[in-house]
């Protein structure tokens, strides 16, 4: 069973080429069935792998190679997968809620003009995921890496046609290429070292290395930033806001199974190098912390829904990050899983409420749905509660609450680490309660005709099941997912804390007992709303020197430089043409000269 195992990411591979060479001359039908079918019959031999894999048991792992990509001396890397308890997590959640959304594309995306461009590029981006998650060498993982950086570039600027759809691809696309290219560095230098990027081989020889050492501090460093870039935490995080600007579908595929959790996946896999540089392990667990908290003070103050979601992506990457910092690993893939069920789970009940609002996405423009949408007002509950961390009875509960106890029990962490965790709690549960209390309780602003169909409601039911059970299953790693809750003083404080958000976004957002007027709030507030002024700071250090460059070049200055070197050196060429006569006595007059130069210059010395 487990040698089916090359079929999961082979499959949507398929579909992608197949829409690619005929998509254009079949039916919109057949374009969902050929995407949809080979993203459900990668789903069916994952989850066969999966149990398969789980049955045999969790310590141990099983690798398949296809071929060799390539040989260069003694490094041939291969076309080959790895499985082991974290690629099986990962493979499961990608293949199942990537089928989800596939599903759910292929109603929602209906009557758009480049319908088989969008599912073959959204085939792409599973495969190249897939790659990524199970790829037996960080050469092949980079392909996969590289994949899901190209497909989140080509989808989020699926509507290339508008500007803000193709502005918001280029400056992902640029933003990302920062840690990726950190990313790959830190390949040369693991190479050059060690003469292998084979996962296993690497983890055996660095296990003899110092830790602590510059070698592993610097090639922790640099796979860091690679994941920084991907997963959008700070400083690399402006990118992801503006990425909403592409169809809600690509959002959430980006923000809950693929890209966004991708530098989750690089930290986790080579938790080996990370545990080797104690003080890079350190800087991940901060990271996390202020990227939680910067992210949901930002999401606090939106109005767009899906700035929203996209700065609460943020801010829940922020809590992994913090969990891999600390060395909880496993804690760090349990909320990645929830985090999948949930976050996705919103963006697509996001997406039927700017489609029935008729492209609205200001939420004080909308209110009163939960009387004109009362299936999508309860999806959209539950994926708050679950996203609030709602105690006992969401998955977004265990999945936090065993990040927190984790970084309260690590001595790494600490009082500080810790507070920041609870804290980011307490701003998620505001948020998250503020947008439902506003969309679905607030004041009927809009009018409604749109309503979803099966296949979209059959799908936000599903995930919305998952987002409450998702915290019960058991992931294959030795770790009590299903019964611990935490100490009893942690669980205690993130469920009170988590109903203090809830109460409170009530009073200031549905009964409006409060309201911040003071000159301090206002001015906190836009520096929320505006991402802390990062976006400011790059333009003014980095892309508004290079438009004066640009501009400059419209008047030929660029050229000028150019046409100022071109006629030095010409001008060089004919002085040094004067020396080559064809005349054998300057010749032999020339060599004598110098001659007796070069002797007096070492007599003289």
């Amino acid at each position: 069973m487990l040698q089916l195992l090359w079929l999961n990411p082979v499959l949507p591979l398929f579909g992608f080429a197949a829409l690619v060479l005929f998509g254009r001359r079949i039916s919109n039908t057949a374009v969902a069935w050929i995407s949809a079918g080979t993203v459900a019959l990668s789903a069916v031999a994952a989850a066969a792998v999966g149990i398969k894999f789980i049955i045999t048991g969790r310590e141990s792992w099983y690798s398949q190679t296809l071929w060799t990509w390539f040989k260069i001396g003694d490094f041939s890397p291969g076309i080959s997968f790895y499985l082991d308890a974290l690629s099986v997590v990962m493979m499961l959640v990608v293949s199942f809620v990537g089928l989800l959304i596939i599903i759910y594309s292929t109603a929602f995306m209906a009557g758009d003009g480049g319908y088989s461009r969008f599912f073959a590029y959204m085939n792409l981006f599973i495969a190249s995921m897939l790659i990524l998650v199970l790829a037996d060498n960080l050469l092949f993982l980079y392909l996969g890496w590289e994949g899901v950086g190209l497909c989140s570039y080509l989808l989020i600027g699926f509507w290339y046609k508008d500007y803000t759809n193709a502005r918001a691809a280029i400056k992902a696309f640029l933003v990302t290429r920062i840690g990726d290219t950190a990313m790959a560095v830190g390949l040369f230098l693991l190479f050059a070292s060690f003469g292998t990027l084979n996962i296993n081989s690497l983890a055996q020889q660095i296990s003899n290395q110092p830790s602590g050492s510059f070698l592993m501090n610097l090639a922790a460093i640099l796979l860091l930033a690679g994941a920084i870039g991907k997963s959008a935490q700070v400083p690399l995080q402006v990118w992801l806001p503006d990425a909403m600007a592409g169809p809600t579908p690509v959002s959430a595929l980006i923000h809950a199974a693929t890209m966004v959790t991708a530098g989750v996946y690089l930290i986790a896999r080579t938790n080996f190098i990370f545990i080797h540089a104690p003080d890079v392990l350190k800087a991940v667990a901060i990271i996390g912390a202020v990227t939680l908290l910067l992210g949901g003070f930002s999401a606090l103050v939106q109005r767009d829904i899906k700035r929203v979601l996209a700065y609460s992506t943020i801010s829940q990457i922020g809590y992994m990050f913090l969990a891999l910092g600390v060395g909880a690993w496993p804690a760090a893939i349990f909320h990645f899983m929830v985090h999948a069920f949930f976050k996705s789970e919103l963006f697509l009940c996001a997406g039927v409420v700017i489609t029935a609002v008729k492209g609205e996405h200001d939420i004080f423009k909308m209110g009163g749905l939960h009387r004109k949408l009362p299936m999508l007002f309860w999806a959209f509950l539950i994926g708050c509660a679950s996203l609030s961390a709602l105690p006992l009875v969401t998955a977004g509960f265990y999945s936090k609450d065993l990040i927190l106890l984790e970084v309260w029990e690590s001595q790494s962490g600490g009082i500080f680490l810790w507070s920041a965790g609870l804290i980011g709690a307490l701003l998620t549960s505001l948020y998250s309660f503020r947008m439902f209390f506003i969309v679905f309780l607030g004041r009927s602003n809009s009018h409604v005709e749109y309503r979803p169909n099966f296949r979209i409601s059959i799908v936000l039911t599903i995930l919305a099941f998952l987002s409450i059970a998702g915290g019960f299953i058991k992931l294959p790693f030795e770790m009590a997912t299903t019964t611990h809750t935490g100490s009893e003083f942690n669980g205690a404080a993130a469920g009170i804390t988590s109903l203090a958000g809830i109460v409170i976004a009530y009073l200031l957002f549905a009964k409006k007992r409060f309201k911040l007027t003071s000159k301090y709030s206002i001015a906190i507030h836009d520096l929320c709303y505006a991402d802390w002024g990062f976006d400011r700071i790059y333009q003014n250090a980095f892309v508004r020197p290079y438009i004066w460059l640009a501009n400059a070049d419209k008047d030929d200055f660029i050229d000028t430089i150019y046409d100022w070197l071109e006629a030095a050196g010409k001008a060089c060429s004919r002085a040094l043409s004067f020396s080559v006569n064809g005349n054998l006595r300057w010749y032999a007059a020339g060599v004598t000269i110098g001659s007796i130069i070069l002797i007096a210059v070492v007599i003289l010395l």
